[in-house]
């Protein structure tokens, strides 16, 4: 099956308001810039109030990505590990402005709920965040002598991710760390959008490179030449 589209809007355009979308990226490494951009177009040209709940390792920078979303007013809540990174000052205003909520989650924690989504398992146990006020109304247990919480899994409507390499079908590979969150966001996520840097024919691709499956992905469009978030950043651009 031939899972590319025409265009980033084609691409973005089963978010509707009120899901939760998955980004892939890890600071600016394997952040899908368009994809972002082309979610606000739409958000913007429709009108639609988003309150989106967005899932990813920080809560933007500067005035482009997931901070110009947050700009735009789409995001109702952030489920994040770093809410504060090189310049978060758009998260920062909305924050305090009451004006969007934070799930805060440990990084290794949320790439284990992200992972135990994909992989069906609804809970599990860990020690990260036990006796702190993350842990504050979630089960305990103890196990060998020490004490655990217990994390829920997360899955999403909507995923985003950026990959280096796909086929027409779906099958992809990522650009060094690049890779990150992406590929057990393809998994957790009811639909999976790619933006890939180039897509290739079926076959093309060696099987024992391949790291994310086709069977996770649903949508693939192709950006050449991929925006970076820090050089964005370090230009002053703001979006839109």
């Amino acid at each position: 099956m031939d899972k590319t589209v025409d265009s980033l809007a084609t691409a973005v355009a089963r978010v509707e308001d009120g899901m939760v979308v998955m980004i892939g990226g890890f600071g600016g490494a394997g952040a899908p810039i368009e994809l972002i951009h082309a979610l606000i177009d739409r958000f913007v040209a429709t009108g639609s109030p988003g309150k989106l709940t967005v899932v990813n390792n920080n809560a933007g920078n500067g005035r482009i990505g997931i901070a110009a979303m947050i700009d735009a007013g789409m995001v109702a809540k952030m489920v994040c590990s770093f809410p504060r990174s090189s310049d978060p000052r758009a998260f920062t205003e909305r924050y305090q402005a009451g004006e969007i909520a934070l799930e805060l989650v440990p990084q290794g924690t949320l790439a284990e709920r992200i992972r135990a989504g994909g992989a069906g398992i609804p809970a599990f146990y860990t020690p990260s965040s036990y006796g702190t006020d993350l842990a504050v109304g979630k089960p305990v247990a103890e196990f060998d002598g020490r004490m655990y919480v217990q994390e829920r899994w997360l899955k999403a409507d909507v995923a985003l991710i950026k990959a280096e390499l796909a086929d027409r079908q779906g099958n992809l590979t990522y650009r060094k760390a690049a890779r990150n969150f992406s590929p057990l966001m393809a998994a957790a996520a009811g639909f999976t959008v790619v933006q890939a840097t180039r897509v290739v024919e079926p076959g093309s691709i060696d099987a024992e490179q391949v790291i994310t499956p086709g069977l996770f992905v649903d949508a693939i469009v192709e950006v050449a030449n991929p925006q970076q978030e820090e050089a964005l950043i370090r230009a002053g651009v703001a979006y839109p």
